[in-house]
């Protein structure tokens, strides 16, 4: 692909939910997406949902999109084969989104479905993307610990966008309102897994606390909220067998609160 061709550049969107209010916006990282998209030279952008129309989308749209494709279906349908099936009729040579949803049951595995089942690469954490020549793509991807990768990937590929991307830029109300959600009839495939899982409010974690200390002087007190307390009461299990080991592990769950007596097996 030479620098002077039309890049065609899909970009998968969901509806997201605000973490504090819960209502419905546009996902943080598919929109992260869509700005990188937006922020490349000579590009052709089309927005594609797969699930039910939500006013949230039009969030997107005020990001300077004209229309979305939504590819209509039930809360329980398997949105996978529907996106596959539609990439593969539009043949992008890019195709950007999120790393997870922000709802349902966001296990982050779709992107590595979709590209799974087109056979392409797919880059994970991606930061930026510049365009080379002959469809070579420089990607930065992001690591641990605040470091970075430069990749060089061939199109067609899949990147999901890491939450240090540039931040989205802000939707306009005007064009939010004209842009056109267009919904497409798709057979919708029931996901039977989903059937057998159970959704739960998310709790937190329970924490170590250390014993308080009495400090007399203010160097003292200074010393004991700075420095890191040393890990104490630990067990080496070097020689024991796996059943040991697994009690063992299983004895500290219950006593950190991770487990209750009454957990299933």
């Amino acid at each position: 692909m030479s620098l002077d061709k039309q890049l065609k550049i899909r970009v998968l969107v969901s509806v997201g939910q605000h973490p504090k209010s819960g209502r419905e916006r546009r996902a943080d990282q598919d929109s992260r997406a869509l700005e990188l998209a937006l922020a490349m030279p000579a590009a052709t952008v089309s927005l594609l949902h797969a699930g039910a129309e939500s006013p949230a989308l039009r969030e997107y749209l005020g990001m300077g999109v004209s229309a979305i494709e939504v590819l209509k279906q039930s809360a329980q349908a398997d949105v996978v084969p529907a996106l596959v099936q539609a990439l593969r009729q539009d043949s992008p040579d890019l195709v950007l989104c999120g790393t997870r949803a922000e709802t349902g049951e966001a296990s982050g595995m779709t992107p590595y479905l979709i590209a799974n089942a087109l056979g392409w690469p797919l880059v994970p954490a991606v930061v930026s993307i510049q365009r080379g020549a002959d469809g070579l793509f420089e990607i930065l991807q992001a690591l641990p610990r605040g470091q970075r990768r430069l990749l060089k990937v061939r199109t067609p590929f899949v990147a999901t966008i890491d939450p240090a991307a540039a931040a989205a830029r802000q939707s306009a109300f005007g064009p939010a309102q004209r842009g056109q959600l267009r919904s497409v009839a798709v057979s919708s495939a029931v996901d039977a897994a989903a059937n057998d899982r159970e959704f739960t409010p998310a709790r937190k974690r329970p924490k170590r606390i250390a014993a308080a200390r009495k400090a007399t002087t203010a160097a003292e007190r200074f010393k004991a909220a700075t420095v890191k307390s040393a890990n104490k009461g630990g067990q080496l299990l070097v020689k024991e067998t796996a059943a040991e080991k697994a009690a063992a592990i299983i004895e500290l769950l219950l006593a950190e609160g991770v487990l209750s007596t009454d957990s299933p097996a």
